[in-house]
């Protein structure tokens, strides 16, 4: 469990089971210190170091935890909610409550070993999937070198994990992994200057031939392609272990799409109230031109976007009730499929808006002009880049193979 390291009373009191009602609480409140900061966090790149306290105190990175480390037993329905709630403040708040808590999963997939250390430091955990790392073999052990960019939260984290490609002493051939290093021994490079999410604070970092044991090695090929951990010794009641790895870890990239999108058309209609078209003569922008029509609209793809993450989170209860942790290719592209249309959902309602507000929303500290910037950004994630997903699934439609990682 993390607590605030500080003197000051934490912002939320320690529990030790879930409650959805105070969650969704301190999922309004984290929301709204990041809401708060968000000009700020936007302009250097990070977001504030009180925003941090307050995901640590809220416990977060619990809630996905295994028991026996300090999990506290979420649901699907709950955590879905909280990431749009965070988001619906500030996109870049719900996705580091979306990483800190979902990246402590693949930690369950850890040797017991591995589990134990990352778990019991307690501290916040960060990754770069992308296999950019070189491996050489020295003894149990091995020594990766590279340089990994998009490290959400990094400058906050104690534990990354790093993708790459490796010969395992058990494999016929070279296999994906991700390795686990502690932060303190990376070099992190400040290269994070994009159009959005810029808050995340998703710097690179790099290493040269630093050692990592073998018990904090995960074999992802095999966890993706068996859906059980690396050495045995866990409980397949726990909620982690009963759903299919990737489309449960990437799941809540809809919910932060979902979250922002909201707002952006909640702030259409909030400014549309007042507005005044100068160049129409002085009407009012909510009983002339196409500004409720345009509203009309909006909401039906808001809505559209609701039913698309309904539909995927239900998807997802339903394998957590069978106890199914492997998917067909089909299912597989199916649920990347989901994820690309909801991203793109969100990015469209982001630039209609915009086009239809006019060039007032364009400046620094509007809601909108944040919100297009971080819904553009997140289309953008390979998790869900729309082009590759409806190929994909396109092709898996037809008995064709489903993407080697998402």
């Amino acid at each position: 469990m993390n607590s605030n390291s500080s003197n000051e009373k934490p912002l939320f009191e320690p529990v030790t089971s879930f409650d959805r009602k105070e969650f969704l609480q301190r999922a309004k409140t984290i929301g709204e210190i990041g809401e708060a900061g968000a000009y700020d966090a936007d302009r250097n790149g990070h977001v504030s170091e009180e925003l941090i306290q307050a995901i640590k105190d809220a416990q977060l990175a619990d809630l996905w935890k295994p028991r026996r480390y300090g999990g506290l037993g979420i649901d699907l329905k709950s955590y879905y909610d909280i990431i749009r709630i965070t988001s619906h403040h500030n996109m870049a708040t719900g996705w580091l409550s979306y990483f800190y808590s979902i990246h402590e999963v693949w930690v369950g997939y850890l040797q017991p070993e591995g589990r134990e250390e990352v778990y019991g430091d307690g501290g916040l955990v960060a990754d770069v999937l992308a296999p950019l790392g070189t491996i050489e073999k020295e003894g149990d052990g091995y020594r990766i070198s590279g340089q990994w960019n998009f490290g959400s939260g990094i400058l906050h984290s104690s534990w990354v994990g790093l993708g790459a490609i490796a010969q395992l002493p058990d494999g016929d051939v070279p296999e994906y992994c991700l390795f686990v290093m502690p932060v303190s021994e990376c070099e992190i490079i400040k290269n994070w200057d994009t159009l959005g999410m810029r808050a995340t604070g998703s710097n690179g970092v790099t290493l040269n031939k630093a050692y990592v044991p073998p018990h904090r090695l995960l074999p992802a090929s095999r966890v993706l392609s068996t859906g059980t951990p690396a050495g045995g010794e866990f409980d397949p009641d726990e909620p982690i272990y009963r759903m299919p790895f990737l489309p449960f870890f990437a799941g809540c990239f809809p919910a932060v799409a979902l979250g922002g999108a909201e707002r952006i058309v909640n702030e259409f209609q909030k400014f549309t109230e007042d507005r005044v078209r100068i160049y129409a003569g002085g009407t009012s922008a909510k009983t002339a031109t196409s500004s409720p029509r345009v509203l009309a609209e909006l909401r039906m793809r808001l809505y559209e976007m609701e039913g698309l993450v309904d539909r995927y989170r239900r998807q997802l209860q339903d394998w957590f009730e069978e106890r199914k942790t492997v998917n067909t290719d089909e299912e597989k592209a199916m649920m990347f499929a989901l994820r690309g249309e909801v991203a793109k959902g969100g990015v469209d309602i982001a630039i209609k808006a915009t086009e239809a507000l006019g060039g007032t929303v364009l400046f620094k500290g509007h809601p909108v002009e944040l919100f297009t910037r971080d819904l553009i950004m997140l289309g953008t994630h390979g998790s869900h880049l729309y082009e590759d997903a409806m190929s994909i699934y396109g092709g898996a439609l037809f008995g064709g193979p489903a993407h080697p990682v998402w």
